[in-house]
Order: structure tokens, then sequence, then C-alpha cells
């Protein structure tokens, strides 16, 4: 691909998925600068990646592969200040025992709290349920991710498991 189609394909990507990309960025990244600096590595991440882009999947497959990738390369790169509060989304449940600060907050604050705890999880789960709550399909997750979609619809179901319970107080997310 020359140059200028690769910048073609960047602008449509940009057009198409840069919301949903700041997005991912904040699930990835609570610090306002790193967060502005993932973004800008995810943009030229995509845009070095479109010159080996042969269409053999869709676009939205290689745009979410390729910025998870570089969120997962972010969040390890940086692994000694976000390791320490990781949980697996099994034991999500165990380490978030004590009441929530949610109980009495308004339901408009429901995002923050989802992407809190989204946040506490390893990059493998964060990755799905972030994929997940931008309503990309299960199919298309299994193939952004490389997990069966089995593993990818279980997942999911565990975190609106958890989410229902949490919410059970009558807010809903």
């Amino acid at each position: 691909m020359d140059e200028a189609e690769q910048d073609r394909v960047f602008a449509e990507a940009m057009h198409r998925f840069g919301p949903a990309l700041a997005r991912m960025a904040r699930g990835y990244e609570a610090d306002p600068d790193l967060r502005r600096d993932l973004e800008q590595d995810v943009q030229v991440a995509l845009w070095q990646s479109f010159a080996h882009f042969d269409g053999r999947c869709a676009l939205s497959t290689w745009v979410w592969r390729v910025a998870h990738n570089r969120a997962t390369s972010h969040m390890l790169a940086h692994r000694r200040r976000n390791a320490p509060g990781w949980a697996s989304l099994d034991d999500i449940e165990i380490a978030d025992a004590a009441p929530s600060p949610f109980d009495a907050a308004e339901s408009g604050q429901a995002m923050m709290l989802i992407l809190s705890i989204v946040a506490r999880l390893d990059p493998p789960d964060r990755q799905i349920l972030l994929l997940y709550l931008e309503g990309v399909t299960g199919a298309e997750i299994a193939a952004v991710t490389g997990v069966s979609p089995d593993v990818a619809a279980a997942r999911i179901h565990r975190f609106k498991t958890m989410l229902t319970r949490r919410f059970a107080a009558g807010e809903a997310p």
C-alpha cells in the first residue's frame, strides 16, 4: 500500500473509531497525561500498521487488534505502577468485598464505577470487556483477542453477572 492510501485508510479509521479509541484509552489509563500519550501511541501504531493492511480481515478487527496490542504494551511498560491493583475477572468479587462507594451515588456515575472495575482487571480480561462495552460482536472480540468465542462469552457473562449484583440495589448502569 502506498503512503497516500495508508493516509486515506488511517483517516477513515480515525473517523469511524476515534471516539471509541479514546474511550478504550480511558479504560487502560487513568492518568490524563499518560492517557493522551497512549492515544497518540495508538494513532502512530495504527498509521504504521496500515502499510501492511491487506484487507484479509475487517477494518474494525484490524483497528481493535492494533489498538489493544499497543494499549497492552503500554500497560506492561508501566507495570510497576499498575501491577499491584490488577486482578483476574474470577477474583474481582473477592477483591471487592468492601461496600461500594457507589451505593449512594447517582446512576449517571455508573459508567465511572464500571470503568474503575475494568481498570483493575488483568489486560486480557480488560481487553475483552472494553471491546464488549464498545458494542463489538463476540465473534469479532474473539478474532481481536485470539480467544475462542466461548471464552469471550463466558468472561462477558461473568462481568454482566457481577455488575447485576453490584447494581441490584436499584441502580442500573
